[in-house]
Order: structure tokens, then C-alpha cells, then sequence
């Protein structure tokens, strides 16, 4: 039996333990939080729109079995009671001096008539079992398989309640732990005499439901040394990367993160002479910055990031190409042509002197 613990702040983290007393040892153990989630999803899955099509599909092959199981009930028992009425009138035809014979035929009368008491009670048995499990309601047990997931999720929900559900759905979970996978196996045996296997991770070694996700320590670590750590932080936040304890990206936290994974500082010296941003190409290109990112986009100008929505890196020397030259040329003469035409537009119908 394993034994449930709670530790931490308040008592929030969860763990399942096994506690072989007789040898004074600890067999094994596991965090509670992805056993449960993933339980969780099982009950949630199992209670599904389609699986609740599925149960009542199979409700009514039951009941159509036990209809013909029924019918032949019947049937055997109106052979049994014709038989008991052919054994009554051979018994009322034997002669009565004959009594071998009379006893024989009434014996064979009174195991009819067993018989046919015995069918009777099975059958009447069969119908009250029938009538005491009803067919369900289909739009009942279909409405409810909808609202079940966000009634399960509300924060407001009695955990008692969620308890009651795996208990009538659940037999009992036979837990183990493969140290080679770093994998939790449960073996559910659900109440309708079926089972299923579900694996689940365990955190590796030094990693908890706090940790920063792999993720976004990898776009960090990506951008560590090219980037400043704010500008990191929007990349995250573009990215919808959250922190560990689920926060938006700030300088401040790219930081920390950086120094806990011993991650580069950044040095404005490294790049800036060889790359620059957007902004800056724009600047110098004497263009609006939607103008050079059209030119990207046209593959006019080169410009690489190192993840999606990080700031472009445009090489210095690429400003100087004569497609980018051409190009500007072209966006300003557009820009020129557009002011003279706005320009004429704006003229006076009639001149003010006569």
C-alpha cells in the first residue's frame, strides 16, 4: 500500500511512498503531481463524449442479449410446463392397480413440476434483475461528459467529489517504477474488469515542476551572448515561454537564469561592429524600419535571427550592396513621386487673383 505525504510550503507538494516496515526501509517512491494529472486525464478520457457513445452502444448489445436470453427463458419454460401437463394426464391415465407404473409416472409428474418451479424462479429472478438496471439517458450522460472536464478543472470543485468519480471508476492502481526509463508504470484496473498500462515520466535528477522549461533555457542560451538580457526577456515573452512559477520575462529574471546555467554575459563590443538590429539599418539606410523588413522579406537584403521573434542581425557590410543601394533608390523615388502627386492634388481649382 503506498502512503501519501505532503511536504513543502503549506503542505503543497505531493508524494506517493512505499514504507516496507518489516525491514525498516524506504521500497519506492514518487512525486504525486504528474501521477495525479495523468490519472486525471485517464478518468477525464474514459468519461469522454465518444466513450460515453461507445458505453451506451455497448448497454444495448447487452440489453438485446438479454432480451433473446429472456425468450429463451420462456421458451424453456412453456416446453417445461407442456411436459408437466403430458406427465399429469399420463399419471391420471395409468390404472391404479398397476402401481409400479403409477409411481413411476407420478415421480416423473413431481420432477416436472420441479422443473418447471425452478424455470419460473429463474426467470422471475432474470426480470428483476433487468428492471432494477434501467437503460441510461444517452442526452443526460452525453451533456454531463461535456460539462465533466471544466467542472473537474474549476478550482472551486470539492476534491472529495473528483475522489468519489475514480472511485467509482477505478478498482485500484498497481504502481512500480522502471529505474532504467525513469518511468512511473501504473497498471489500472478499472471497475468493469478491464486494465490499462500508462507511463510516466519521472523529473529527472535535480529538476522539479519549478524548473524553467528546456525551452526557454535553450532560447536563452541561444541569445546569451549576442542580445541583452531585456531584449532576451521580449523574445521570450513573443515566444509565450513562461518562467518556472509561470511569470512573464523580465530582465531581471533572464538574469537569474542565465547565472543559475552559467551562461554567457552579453558585450555590446563582440557584434556591434560586424551586425546591427533593424532599427539601427534603418537608421543609417535613412528608411522607416517597415521599409527594411520588406527588403528581408524580398530577400533584399540579408539578415538572419538566432530564434523566431528574436531582433534581425543584419551584417554591416550588406548596407553597401548594390541590391540594397538599388532598392533604396527605388523606395525613394516612390516616396517622391507619391509627395509630388499629393502635392498637386492640393492645388486650388481657381487662382485667387483675377
Amino acid at each position: 500500500m503506498l502512503h501519501v505525504n505532503y511536504s513543502g510550503l503549506r503542505g503543497t507538494v505531493l508524494r506517493y511512498e512505499c514504507h516496507a516496515t518489516h525491514i525498516l526501509r524506504r521500497c519506492i517512491s514518487f512525486g504525486g503531481l504528474r501521477i495525479d494529472e495523468a490519472v486525471a486525464n485517464e478518468v477525464l478520457g474514459t468519461i469522454s463524449g465518444n466513450a460515453v457513445e461507445a458505453a451506451l452502444e455497448a448497454v444495448e448489445q447487452i440489453h438485446h442479449q438479454r432480451h433473446e436470453q429472456q425468450q429463451s427463458f420462456e421458451l424453456e419454460l412453456e416446453q417445461a410446463r407442456y411436459e408437466a401437463r403430458l406427465a399429469a394426464r399420463r399419471y391420471e391415465a395409468v390404472d391404479p392397480d398397476q402401481r409400479l407404473v403409477a409411481a413411476e409416472l407420478e415421480a416423473r409428474w413431481n420432477a416436472a413440476l420441479q422443473k418447471v418451479r425452478e424455470l419460473e424462479d429463474k426467470l422471475q429472478e432474470f426480470d428483476l434483475g433487468i428492471k432494477s438496471a434501467p437503460m441510461p439517458n444517452k442526452e443526460v450522460l452525453l451533456s454531463l461528459a461535456q460539462d465533466l472536464p471544466a467542472v473537474w478543472n474549476s478550482p472551486s470543485t470539492d476534491m472529495r467529489l473528483k475522489q468519489r468519480i475514480v472511485h467509482i471508476l477505478i478498482q485500484e492502481i498497481v504502481a512500480d517504477v522502471d529505474d532504467e526509463s525513469r518511468e512511473v508504470i501504473l497498471l489500472i484496473h478499472w471497475a468493469g474488469g478491464r486494465h490499462s498500462e500508462l507511463r510516466v515520466k519521472k523529473y529527472e535528477i535535480g529538476r522539479h515542476r519549478w524548473c524553467t522549461s528546456l525551452e526557454a533555457i535553450e532560447v536563452i542560451r541561444k541569445m546569451a551572448a549576442r542580445f541583452p538580457d531585456k531584449q532576451i526577456a521580449t523574445t521570450l515573452n513573443r515566444l509565450r515561454l513562461r518562467t518556472g512559477t509561470d511569470n512573464t520575462w523580465n530582465e531581471k529574471r533572464v538574469g537569474s537564469a542565465r547565472y543559475n546555467h552559467h551562461l554567457p554575459i552579453f558585450n555590446s563590443s563582440d557584434y556591434k561592429n560586424s551586425t546591427i538590429t533593424l532599427e539601427e539599418a534603418a537608421q543609417r539606410l535613412n528608411v522607416s524600419s517597415t521599409c527594411v523588413r520588406h527588403m528581408i522579406e524580398r530577400k533584399q537584403l540579408p539578415a538572419s535571427q538566432v530564434v523566431a521573434f528574436a531582433p534581425w542581425e543584419i551584417p554591416v557590410e550588406a548596407l553597401e550592396s548594390e541590391a540594397v543601394r538599388k532598392a533604396i533608390m527605388n523606395i525613394k523615388n516612390r516616396v517622391r513621386s507619391l509627395q509630388t502627386q499629393n502635392a498637386a492634388e492640393q492645388q486650388p481649382i481657381f487662382s485667387e487673383s483675377y
